[in-house]
């Protein structure tokens, strides 16, 4: 894996565990909320964020597959 990839998925691990973090407090203090997204107001839930984690997961098993 080249050094760009490698900073990629470090990157990707970072946010993994953000997401983590952030989808086990908002389930716990059962907290959702509205925030703007470009012209959309979207719910940001725990949900949401074990959506960016599975699509995380994706990109850094992509990233790590040899050519």
């Amino acid at each position: 894996m080249d050094e760009s990839r490698r900073r990629a998925v470090k990157f990707l691990e970072k946010e993994i565990k953000t997401y983590q973090a952030l989808s086990l407090f908002l389930s716990k203090k059962g907290i959702k909320a509205d925030v703007r997204v470009g012209e959309k107001k979207v719910l940001i839930s725990p949900s949401y964020y074990k959506e960016r984690m599975k699509e995380a997961k994706r990109v850094v098993y992509e990233l790590r597959k040899p050519n």
